[in-house]
């Protein structure tokens, strides 16, 4: 895919893409190609400490989890519609049972700022440094049907990630 930096200033982004067409999130270092993917289509993106970060949720019982927690960093990406597969598949398989990127079809590259890989697939890549987290706390849920979300109290562990560099298509610039 072609893709060219995107400075901060010009970067536009669509939040409804997170729900809509998913994300990759993936954590770890790309050399020695100790990472694991996940697909996404929770998230958030603004500004927050005179910063722009992504925020992800992610269930303490993901793979992927392990790696966010052992490393600094994490990448997302967009993906054009014809992916779609390939993000059903990584969001649905366990990278502790065997290789999913591959079966996947998605090419990990070397992202600019962060040892997280990108995908050379991806329409849009966003590297980030871990800067927060915080585990839900179901006590603070305000609304009772949230905990339909949770029936094996899986509470999810929130990640900010500063936004460090910007790769994308043409349809990410201001």
């Amino acid at each position: 895919m072609e893709r060219s930096p995107i400075s901060l200033e010009d970067f536009r982004f669509d939040q409804s893409i997170i729900a809509k067409r998913w994300m990759l999130l993936t954590a770890g270092a790309f050399s020695p190609g100790a990472f694991n993917s996940m697909t996404i289509s929770w998230g958030s993106v603004g500004q927050i400490w005179n910063k722009t970060f992504f925020q992800v949720v992610v269930r303490p019982t993901r793979h992927t989890m392990t790696f966010l927690e052992a490393g600094d960093a994490f990448t997302l990406c967009v993906f054009p519609e014809s992916r779609k597969k390939a993000l059903s598949l990584l969001g649905a398989k366990s990278g502790r049972n065997g290789d999913k990127i591959a079966e996947s079809g998605l090419t990990p590259v070397p992202s600019t700022r962060v040892a997280t890989p990108g995908f050379d697939e991806a329409e849009l890549i966003v590297e980030c440094r871990k800067m927060y987290w915080q585990d839900l706390d179901p006590s603070h849920f305000l609304e009772p049907e949230i905990m339909d979300n949770y029936p094996k109290k899986d509470f999810h562990r929130a990640y900010f990630g500063e936004v460090l560099a910007v790769s994308g298509t043409d349809a990410y610039r201001a």
